[in-house]
């Protein structure tokens, strides 16, 4: 018989491999209910088919597309955080400004971010970091009953201990601060750096993996947001994290070109609403903090849209979907990174054809080889139909700017890619003020200056082999 000889070791085995396909045929099951894009899905069948005893694992690390447990905290598990939730939108509802029925973008945006676009704010678009790092320490320094602090990336540098040093300083004089960071962005923080924060009477979180025992296995999910807020008057947000890089002092980059923005007025209390949020997940308590409305004179009108894993959509694939399908004349976009999904890239084909002015501006030189390269893979879908991309060779471009005709512009964290898409916690400030406007446009005309249009011959004239690259790097483009 076949099977005559068989040794309790070798039926061990044999019973070990049924499992882990039967266990995998179960994950497929899983992946096609669950997994958001088609060619994710495809992909985790095949391996989860082919190679369980790698997929397996790999899927609980990567698959997921919702990160759970944290809508439930998100204003429900808490009370006292639903309060303020619903104290804070009414308190914006008293400035909100009405929407025209033809601003179709504005109205998804709003529905989207569950926010309003209010007036009454004060809006300073900070270039670099030279002007964005003298801000946020200028602010650090004045703030009297506490501070609101979320970065993806903090590292152990001289800006680093700078930005340690002045959190230390506040806290020190009676300021609550409250620290948030990215477990993964950060992950090289030394426990040192936050030892020495946490016994200067800093309350240290790290987001993500720290709350269940499951959520531990929720790796590919990032906090992405880059928050400041100080006493509930003023808030900062935008590309820069903290490190020495984003002050032009890292040699494989050079200059960093990057834009934050400082906020003050209604909008500061959702940003402030947000990092809340943040805050319950990571730490599940809610600080005491400063909630009153106050109207600047400037009078600008903005809204905060948060986005992220948790959102029943795919709401930033959507916001810049409707931002394509509502331009007239012009869409101009910058972005450290182009990997745009099925449904960006033919809004963005449509919105070239119909005439618009579509405009993607990325860098030159690469900081994640991947994504670089994946980019490319995509001029053959888009060049063609009037899309024209910009390769930024004046350092290293990493903001996150978005332009609409002349009509809204907007400054975050979010980028043009499937992890700002469906996997990083993100926030963007919108605004159809035309002061701002007329500043974010002035601002991407000087980057385009800095800039070579490329062509789809930098693609199709390449080698064999780095075209092969390109192609098989787009593949990792649901990851990367």
């Amino acid at each position: 018989m076949f099977f005559h000889g068989f040794t309790a070791e070798t039926w061990l085995g044999v019973i070990a491999v049924l499992l882990f396909y039967i266990v995998g045929i179960l994950h497929v099951l899983h992946a096609l209910m669950h997994v958001r894009t088609s060619q994710g899905t495809i992909a985790w069948v095949i391996s989860l088919v082919t190679v369980p005893f790698l997929a397996i694992p790999l899927y609980w690390l990567l698959g997921r597309t919702r990160f759970a447990g944290y809508v439930g905290g998100r204003r429900k598990k808490d009370h006292r955080l639903g309060r303020i939730a619903s104290s804070m939108l009414e308190s914006l509802r008293a400035l909100e400004v009405d929407i025209p029925e033809d601003d179709a973008f504005e109205r998804a945006a709003r529905l989207l971010g569950g926010l309003p676009f209010t007036r009454g704010n004060r809006l300073t678009p900070l270039i670099d970091g030279e002007e964005t790092f003298e801000r946020i320490f200028k602010v650090i320094g004045e703030a009297r009953s506490y501070l609101c602090v979320n970065f993806f990336i903090v590292k152990n540098d001289t800006l680093g201990v700078r930005f340690q040093q002045a959190l230390i300083e506040r806290a020190r004089a009676g300021v609550r601060v409250y620290f948030l960071f990215d477990e993964i962005g950060s992950h090289k923080l030394p426990r040192r750096f936050l030892r020495e924060l946490r016994d200067a009477g800093v309350e240290c979180h790290s987001f993500g993996i720290n709350r269940y025992w499951w959520s531990r296995l929720q790796l590919n999910f990032r906090n992405h947001r880059k928050i400041v807020v100080s006493d509930g008057e003023v808030a900062l947000i935008g590309g820069l994290n903290v490190g020495d890089e984003y002050l032009g002092r890292d040699q494989r980059f050079g200059a960093w070109r990057d834009t934050h923005l400082e906020m003050r007025g209604p909008v500061v209390q959702a940003v402030q609403l947000v990092f809340l949020e943040d805050w319950f997940w990571a730490a599940n308590q809610v600080p005491d903090l400063h909630w009153e409305t106050k109207p600047e004179e400037f009078d600008q009108v903005a809204a905060i849209i948060p986005t992220g894993p948790s959102d029943p959509a795919d709401s930033w694939q959507l916001i810049v979907a409707e931002a394509a399908n509502s331009a007239r004349q012009k869409l101009w976009i910058a972005s450290p990174y182009f990997v745009p999904d099925e449904g960006v890239l033919t809004a963005l084909q449509a919105a070239a054809i119909r005439g618009v002015d579509v405009r993607i501006l990325i860098p030159e030189r690469p900081d994640h080889l991947m994504v670089w390269l994946s980019a490319f893979s995509y001029y053959e879908q888009s060049l063609p139909f009037g899309v024209r991309i910009f390769r930024y060779h004046r350092g290293f471009l990493h903001q996150k700017v978005m332009l609409i005709d002349q009509r809204l512009a907007a400054i975050g964290t979010a980028n043009l890619d499937n992890r700002s898409f469906r996997l990083n916690f993100e926030i963007t400030a919108f605004s159809t003020d035309k002061r701002f406007v007329h500043q974010i446009t002035e601002m991407l005309q000087a980057d385009f200056e800095q800039a070579r249009e490329a062509n789809v011959g930098d693609f199709t004239d390449r080698t064999f082999l780095f075209r092969a690259a390109c192609r098989a790097a787009r593949l990792f483009a649901p990851i990367q």
